[in-house]
């Protein structure tokens, strides 16, 4: 068919148009390929120029800002400090020995340090740098840059380190960090890039080391310059990385600083609970020691002295030991028997002194015996023959099970290196561990707190926690990230009968407050703030029948390391309870004379927020308070001053 005119002339447009778009695509196309060949060629001809030279470009990591800590009302526990150091470059040297010559008389140089600087340089590569002196002062470090066109490859750094600024009272809490080992690497997974840049610091133990991730931040990175055998020729381009999360603990400063003024040179530990969120406000052991000093790598003989210590400052005392908790698990025992409606707070048991059971004789604490006894009375004065009697009606399973329930025999979830979890003993378990029976001498062992029975000062304070609320509370030892609240510890309410809680604590109170109670010497007089608590002794070791014969009777007369723990737990004020309070001092003989005391000052301490007036005091006791509140202040003080403890 033939094609009109019109029809021809249509045609030809369209043709024209698409070779018009096409032409104009190629064109384009052409454009952009001559751009990209002109910044390939001209703006980025230095950087490809060196790649000719078999330059490449590398990515170096910016090690980011730690996190900090903080205690529960912002004062900083550990923090980042600017720390200057100085570097040589062997090649750069040239006369290494001269240029060091120089140097020491512009810094003092550790001879240590200095030799080990020597034989890292020899064994790297020559344009590695080498830190020849650490943590030097600021006029040390100006000295330095203002001299150095006369110390060819020497060169100031600024870089952090963390300083512990509160020093020896949170050691066992925060911990501390230290230079990245061979052994951390090897423990990790998949290890941060990071950890494996030199003398990079990481979390040793501690919330340091448990938090580790969080306070590590991100890295950053910057891009460098290498020639072909990797000596840095300049930085193209840098990107700072991601600080670490701030994190908040939930002890307070003030009162951690008396709990270790107060526990002083004793082999002890001290926990506070505060009873609306489960709040650790005060996690000391004590002796405590100062990590400041394994920042950088603690030196032998501190660390031989710290290690050989027979009272293990270096141990966390408050959670990786745990002790028979004695007369203070009587409680348990007491409300397992309650809740089984075994017994009533009424029924009494005749205390001669003893009770024979398979032809074996145990023995209360009192040889003379206590007479009748009921459940307020067996408190009280702490008598062990009601509860071996007890212990014959409960057995061992309501008894371990009451135990847990109450928060012995668990490993509680908190930041803080070797949390131990106790023990709760039951007839299988006994089986598994030890390939043996359970007898009923075991179960009239148990029933006050000795034998199998493991706890540590944390178990005992969740003990009297959800004794004195009927709550499931938990121990909380974080309590911001960043500002984010974690979650409290104030659990459910326990399935236990509000009565029979109520019964334990008045026999608890009366334990403080009677006369014939076992801690009535360290009562708190103040009407609003008594106490009811428990004491405890924990037997370490029998006096053997050699030992009687010569005469050895009573603690006193033993070594130190063999004399029975002391023990008190308590919470308060009795009608509307804040704290619970869990003491625990090795070797310290009684718990009514070595652990009572202390936990009344720690308790009231707590309570008032400062020194409490001595009218909260016995007379008896006011004038011996003054004096302890006085040297107290000034050994704070002093601790203060010399940078092992508050700045």
């Amino acid at each position: 068919m033939r094609r009109s005119a019109t029809e021809t002339t249509q045609s030809a447009a369209k043709v024209t148009r698409r070779g018009l778009i096409v032409a104009t695509a190629q064109m384009g196309f052409v454009g952009i390929l001559g751009a990209r060949m002109r910044y390939m060629q001209v703006e980025q001809a230095d950087e490809f120029r060196l790649l000719a030279d078999e330059n490449r470009i590398n990515i170096r990591l910016i090690p980011p800002a730690r996190g900090q800590l903080f205690d529960r009302n912002g004062a900083v526990i550990a923090e980042n400090e600017p720390s200057y150091r100085i570097t040589m470059v062997r090649e750069d040297a040239g006369d290494v020995n001269t240029v060091i010559g120089r140097l020491s008389t512009l810094v003092e140089l550790d001879d240590d340090e200095l030799n080990r600087a020597l034989t890292e340089m020899n064994r790297s590569a020559p344009f590695l740098p080498v830190t020849i002196a650490d943590r030097i002062s600021w006029e040390e470090l100006s000295r330095v840059a203002a001299n150095a066109p006369a110390l060819p490859g020497v060169t100031p750094e600024v870089g952090l380190s963390r300083r512990y600024p509160l020093g020896s009272a949170f050691a066992h809490v925060a911990g501390y960090v230290g230079p990245v080992s061979q052994r951390d690497l090897e423990r990790i997974e998949d290890p941060d890039q990071l950890l494996r840049i030199p003398r990079f610091q990481i979390g040793k133990v501690g919330v340091e080391a448990k938090y580790e991730d969080l306070l590590r931040g991100k890295a950053g990175a910057k891009r460098v310059e290498v020639n072909s055998i990797g000596r840095v020729m300049r930085e193209l381009d840098r990107r700072e990385g991601q600080s670490g999360a701030n994190v908040q603990l939930t002890v307070d400063h003030k009162l951690q600083d008396y709990v270790r003024a107060r526990l002083g040179e004793e082999s002890a530990s001290v926990v506070v609970m505060d009873l609306k969120r489960g709040d650790l406000l005060s996690i000391a052991s004590s002796p405590t020691y100062d990590p400041n000093k394994f920042v950088r790598g603690i030196s032998v003989a501190d660390y031989a002295f710290l290690r050989d210590n027979d009272h293990r400052p270096l141990a966390s005392k408050t959670v990786q030991d745990a002790y028979p908790p004695g007369s203070t698990f009587k409680m348990v025992t007491a409300l397992a028997a309650l809740e089984a409606g075994l017994i009533t707070a009424g029924d009494t048991v005749h205390c001669p002194g003893h009770l024979e059971i398979s032809d074996r004789k145990f023995h209360c604490w009192k040889r003379a015996g206590h007479g009748h006894m009921n459940l307020e009375l067996s408190l009280r004065e702490s008598c062990d023959v009601y509860y071996y009697d007890l212990a014959l009606k409960v057995g061992i399973e309501n008894i371990s099970a009451m135990a847990r329930k109450l928060g012995l025999g668990e490993k509680h979830d908190i930041p803080m290196s070797a949390v131990a979890s106790g023990l709760a003993p039951t007839k299988d378990w006994k089986m598994r561990a030890r390939g043996k029976e359970w007898v009923i001498g075991d179960t009239v062992n148990a029933s006050i707190g000795q034998g199998f029975v493991l706890s540590s000062p944390l178990q005992l304070a969740v003990m009297t926690a959800r004794l004195a609320t009927g709550r499931d509370i938990k121990p909380r030892l974080i309590k911001t990230v960043d500002g984010v609240s974690q979650p409290s510890g104030l659990g459910a309410k326990l399935d236990i009968n509000k009565n029979n809680l109520r019964k334990i604590r008045k026999a608890m109170y009366e334990v403080s407050n009677n006369r014939r109670g076992t801690a009535y010497g360290s009562r708190i007089i103040e009407d609003t703030f008594r106490m009811a608590g428990k004491t405890g002794t924990s037997q370490v070791r029998n006096i053997s029948a050699a030992e009687r014969a010569r005469g050895v009777t009573h603690n006193a007369d033993l070594p130190w390391e063999r004399r029975d723990h002391g023990l008190f737990v308590n919470f308060a004020p009795f009608d509307n309870p804040e704290i619970a309070v869990a003491v625990v001092v090795e070797h310290g003989g009684g718990g009514s004379t070595a652990a009572a005391p202390i936990a009344r000052d720690v308790t009231l301490q707590a309570l008032y927020g400062e020194d409490p007036p001595l009218a909260a005091y016995p007379n008896k006791d006011r004038g011996r308070v003054r004096a302890q509140q006085k040297r107290l202040r000034d050994l704070i003080s002093e601790s203060a001053s010399d940078g092992n403890g508050r700045a």
